[in-house]
């Protein structure tokens, strides 16, 4: 499936507010309704945060439980991405509990520390990626590798080395958070020469640099993201009207260069995932 490209859509994230921009998705009908029009428009993987009651950043497990129960509910395929790492300075039963409890397909693994905006510790310690990684194996939950930085690789290749995770790895580049590697061209090359050759991978800028490393992951082969977690410009100075909007626009470029974005089902073969929650 050379020609197919897995589009994940991460539509609300850990930061942006209402003020930041009206037509972000913050509490779980909202989510559910979001995703279900980008699965509609084309998305391979719904990449989930949720909220709590005052729309902040949250690990709130009702919260992913009522967001995943609708969307399970209707006719929605696409594949569950659940997010590890939706508030800080939590213990590491709270950043795992929902995923013993829902087994989605995929989950964040994010595979190592850094000084996160330059404020605060994203901790990701050797036991949480330890522990982590074991439930994964445990439910049947395929680990998106996130990479901050390139040392993130070198973790996740010694965590395979001892059988915490297992091959094929699925990395995802994250270029361009304040703390971790810049969102250039050079970096995402470079960080691609360092994978496994076995292993699938994805990329996405965070910002202004969404729209360089879409080109560029597209052109190089690999996987993308779009969605008001990274981005919430459409172009400069415009707001965008909806995560809708970034799916379309991808699925435009990836067919202008000869592509096709991959269904759901395709994108499950692609990744060998197990938890199908349909027949």
């Amino acid at each position: 499936m050379n020609d197919k490209v897995i589009l994940t859509v991460a539509p609300t994230g850990a930061w942006p507010s209402k003020k930041d921009i009206p037509s972000i998705p913050l509490q779980p009908k909202e989510i559910a309704d979001e995703i279900y029009a980008c699965w509609k428009a084309g998305a391979s993987i719904a990449h989930i945060h949720v909220r709590d009651d005052n729309d902040l950043s949250s690990m709130d497990f009702n919260k992913f439980r009522e967001t995943v129960e609708i969307i399970r509910s209707t006719d929605c395929k696409i594949v569950l991405n659940l997010t590890t790492s939706g508030q800080l300075g939590l213990q590491d039963e709270e950043r795992w509990k929902h995923l013993i409890a829902l087994k989605p397909e995929m989950a964040s693994y994010d595979c190592g520390t850094m000084n996160w905006l330059h404020t605060s510790v994203f901790e990701n310690s050797p036991g949480f990626l330890e522990g982590l990684g074991n439930i994964m194996q445990d439910n049947n939950i395929k680990p998106e590798i996130e990479v901050f930085d390139t040392s993130f690789i070198y973790n996740a290749l010694h965590y395979l080395k001892k059988g915490i995770l297992k091959a094929p790895l699925h990395f995802q580049f994250v270029l361009g958070a304040a703390g971790g590697i810049d969102a250039t061209v050079e970096n995402l090359v470079y960080l691609k020469s360092l994978i496994p050759e076995d292993s699938t991978w994805g990329a996405f800028g965070i910002g202004k640099g969404h729209m360089p490393v879409l080109y560029a992951t597209i052109a190089l082969g690999g996987h993308i993201r779009v969605g008001m977690e990274d981005n919430i410009y459409y172009s400069k100075g415009r707001l965008a009207k909806s995560n809708v909007e970034f799916v379309e626009r991808a699925k435009r470029l990836i067919n202008e260069m000869g592509k096709e974005i991959a269904t759901p089902d395709e994108a499950r073969e692609m990744l060998n995932l197990k938890n199908v929650p349909y027949k």
